[in-house]
């Protein structure tokens, strides 16, 4: 009867428990990338490398779906020394007093098979605004190592002078050196969390 009883439950419990799940940003193969008009003529283009965070993925009703992601400002490469330094300093990120950049969700809409519409809290330069990534979800797959993993894109725009990055200089030829308009976009794979990473 006992047995009956546990096959039972083991039925009942199997399908919600592989349906949603914890997972975690591995941090060696993801990166979040920017693009900003440099000069009014090209874009300039750089990243973070490194990011963490988690995901509380609910794979029967991605709208019941968490993000929580953390950027360190510092690992910014632009592949140039100067800038990378001058992008840390005071007259931009401002590391120091600024160390890191979150996201927060706060609603996630499908839109589609793979597409999600997450709306959360970035906080930047000590500033908190709501914005919009439009995302893609992939996956899963399983790596070399038997290890399930899913890959997370996402991309959205806003304007640097609304979290206080307003730092700039006018050209002789009209128009400012940097632009305010900032693309940004999320390359994430992403693993099941493991037991000691719970907390």
């Amino acid at each position: 009867m006992k047995r009956l009883a546990a096959l039972a439950a083991a039925v009942l419990f199997a399908p919600s428990a592989a349906l949603a799940g914890n997972w975690t940003i591995d941090g060696a193969h993801s990166t979040a990338g920017f693009a900003v008009r440099h000069m009014m003529v090209s874009k300039a283009k750089g990243q973070f490398n490194k990011i963490t965070g988690k995901i509380a993925l609910d794979e029967k009703d991605l709208t019941k779906s968490t993000v929580e992601a953390t950027i360190d400002v510092a690992s910014i490469d632009t592949n140039n020394t100067k800038r990378d330094e001058h992008l840390r300093s005071p007259d931009f990120f401002d590391v120091e007093k600024f160390p890191s950049i979150t996201f927060k969700s706060t609603k996630v809409e499908k839109k589609g098979k793979d597409a999600l519409k997450v709306t959360g809290d970035l906080t930047l330069h000590g500033v908190t605004k709501s914005v919009v990534l439009e995302t893609t979800l992939t996956g899963p797959s399983t790596n070399p190592w038997g290890q399930q993993v899913r890959g997370i894109e996402a991309k959205t725009k806003l304007n640097r002078k609304d979290f206080g990055l307003t730092w700039n200089k006018g050209l002789e030829t009209g128009g400012v050196l940097v632009g305010e308009e900032v693309e940004i976009s999320i390359d994430a794979e992403v693993n099941p969390e493991q037991p000691s990473e719970a907390k």
